[in-house]
C-alpha cells in the first residue's frame, strides 16, 4: 500500500510541475474581445492581467460616456472569461478532466 502511495505522490509531482509550465505559457498567450461593434476592444493575457484597452474615437466624439462605460465594463469582463477558459482548457487537457481547485 505504501508503494502505491509513493507512485500517486510522483504522479501529483508531475502533474503539479505541467500546471505550473502551463500556467507560466499562458502569460505570454492573449485573447481578446470586442464589444459594440468594434468601438472597444480589451486584450488580456492567461494570467487574467488586463494588456491594452482600444477605444474607437468616433464614440468619443458622441459624448455619451455612460455608453463609453459600459461598454468598456462589458469588454473588460468578456476578455476576462475567455483569459479563463483559455486556461481552463490548457489545463484540463493535462489533467484529464480532473477537476483541481484553486487553479484559475
Amino acid at each position: 500500500m505504501v508503494k502505491g502511495l509513493g507512485e500517486i505522490m510522483k504522479q501529483a509531482q508531475k502533474l503539479q510541475s505541467k500546471i505550473a509550465q502551463i500556467q507560466e505559457e499562458m502569460a505570454h498567450k492573449t485573447v481578446e474581445s470586442s464589444v459594440g461593434g468594434g468601438m472597444v476592444k480589451a486584450v488580456a493575457n492567461g494570467k487574467q492581467e488586463l494588456l491594452s484597452i482600444k477605444i474607437d474615437p468616433e464614440i468619443i466624439k458622441s459624448e455619451d460616456v455612460e455608453m463609453l462605460e459600459d461598454l468598456i465594463v462589458a469588454a473588460v469582463n468578456d476578455v476576462i472569461k475567455k483569459s479563463q477558459e483559455m486556461v481552463s482548457q490548457e489545463i484540463t487537457k493535462i489533467s484529464g478532466g480532473l477537476k483541481i481547485p484553486g487553479l484559475i
